[in-house]
């Protein structure tokens, strides 16, 4: 093993990192002045940094651990792939058995008729594919004027070019701008953003912006409609119940293809394998990636409905690609994985024992006196933080700011819980059992207390 890691101090480690390494989504200079964490180690739920703490990981690192950390099975598969055949591309009519394997093996797995793959190296890579391929898809139909995209604000689809336009956030948007041909509609965060209006009233309101969209762009210029099943790094938004259902019917009344982003949610984090089963989303494709591997390889892709494949594949070269798509050790690993998930009845675990143990407690934590809202979807949950649960209030302070005490207390406490704006999130690996649950719940309780006091004492408990 590189000594650099294993006998350099944290110091000299963190003076590495700020002098070299630019950091996703980071402030550079105040990493650096700070010093970032050095994780050394990880074993099932738990992670190891160079101070010699042990943390509970309830973000499954990014969303992405799915059956946890360390796992010898896929370290053997990947050396012996390896071995055979490190590398070869998919292109040049050729292809190799992991990618046949793998794209099998999703086509098995996925609902409806979504029995084609097209592999990327990540989830942004795949949303960008899906751009390139529904204008490609209405060209060869003979409508080459279709070619909006319709998302929604605060979604989050990737941060390429591609996806993030597709994605709604403001933040990506301004640090090198939008491609044409996308527009943006609203979220269905009833908790934020819903007034007076029932759930049930607001996910219906929400979701027929679509259909006022459509009419005002034109149904002629409209190519697909694009949406997590649960929008994840935009705070675990869980939609009304009324909301996914009059999104179908929309598709389905004006013939716009649905794209759902399971990049999150797809490969049991929401107790089936796909959200779009938990939410009975019929898509024309799924943009998957993260869980796909359990974080062990890079690996995206868009698994398409036959529609689609067959139209595409009909008209010639599909000019879209990259090098790794379908990665040997990538989609050997990955292959692995999903044994794993089934074998082990992960997904079953989720279901059966982990959410309903997890959904009580995570509920009871609206007892704070500064939580106003819990959320739990398999294992994927958020907390809306709030000075008045009554008024579903915001804090006086600017958004975010709150939020990210609470989770430097959580990182404090060895738990990894993520703040978006003033809501705080987990994900954690799908294998977390009861008593490990029990942690995390203790240390979230420990963490909003904490806070809670800091902000009193700051006079900072305050409404906006």
């Amino acid at each position: 093993m590189n000594q650099i890691t294993t006998n350099l101090p944290t110091a000299e480690l963190q003076a590495l990192d700020a002098a070299h390494h630019m950091h996703p989504f980071t402030a550079g200079a105040e990493l650096a002045a700070k010093g970032a964490r050095v994780i050394t180690r990880a074993k099932g739920v738990w992670l190891n940094d160079s101070e010699g703490h042990r943390i509970i990981d309830g973000m499954a690192g990014l969303w992405c651990v799915n059956i946890g950390y360390g796992r010898r099975e896929l370290a053997e598969v990947a050396a012996r792939q390896m071995e055979e055949l490190s590398y070869y591309n998919t292109f040049f009519q050729t292809t190799h058995v992991p990618a046949i394997a793998l794209a099998a093996k999703i086509a098995e797995l996925a609902p409806g008729d979504l029995n084609h793959v097209f592999f990327a190296g990540s989830g942004s890579e795949a949303n960008d594919t899906n751009i390139r391929l529904v204008r490609r898809y209405w060209d060869i139909k003979g409508q080459p004027e279709k070619r909006i995209i319709i998302a929604r604000r605060n979604g989050y689809h990737g941060s390429t070019m591609g996806g993030g336009s597709l994605g709604g956030m403001s933040g990506i948007h301004k640090h090198g701008g939008m491609i044409a041909g996308i527009v943006h509609i609203g979220q269905p965060d009833w908790w934020s953003e819903g007034g007076e209006m029932t759930p049930e009233d607001f996910g219906l309101h929400r979701a027929r912006e679509l259909e006022t969209m459509i009419r005002q762009l034109g149904v002629e210029n409209v190519a697909a409609f694009i949406g997590e099943p649960i929008q994840g790094a935009g705070g675990v938004i869980v939609p009304p119940a009324t909301y996914w259902p009059e999104i179908q019917r929309i598709c389905d009344k004006y013939g716009i293809l649905l794209i759902a982003d399971e990049v999150i949610t797809g490969f049991g984090r929401t107790g089936n394998w796909f959200g779009s089963q938990t939410f009975g989303i019929r898509p024309h494709i799924m943009t998957i990636a993260k869980g796909l591997s359990s974080g062990y390889q890079p690996i995206g892709g868009s698994i398409v409905c036959d529609e689609i494949a067959h139209t595409v594949g009909k008209a010639g070269d599909f000019n879209h690609g990259y090098t790794y798509s379908g990665h040997p050790v990538a989609a050997a690993v990955a292959l692995e994985n999903l044994r794993i998930l089934q074998d082990e009845h992960i997904i079953e675990h989720v279901r059966d024992v982990a959410h309903p143990y997890l959904a009580a407690k995570w509920q009871a934590l609206t007892e704070h006196p500064m939580v106003g809202e819990a959320k739990l979807v398999g294992l994927m949950g958020s907390i809306a933080l709030t000075p008045n649960k009554e008024t579903r209030a915001k804090f006086a302070s600017e958004e975010g700011k709150v939020g990210y005490r609470c989770r430097e207390r959580c990182f404090a406490n060895d738990l990894i819980m993520r703040h978006v704006g003033d809501r705080m999130i987990i994900a954690p690996p799908l294998v977390i059992t009861p008593p490990e649950i029990d942690v995390l719940i203790e240390r979230a309780w420990k963490s909003l207390d904490e806070c809670h006091a800091g902000l009193k004492a700051d006079g900072m408990f305050v409404a906006a």
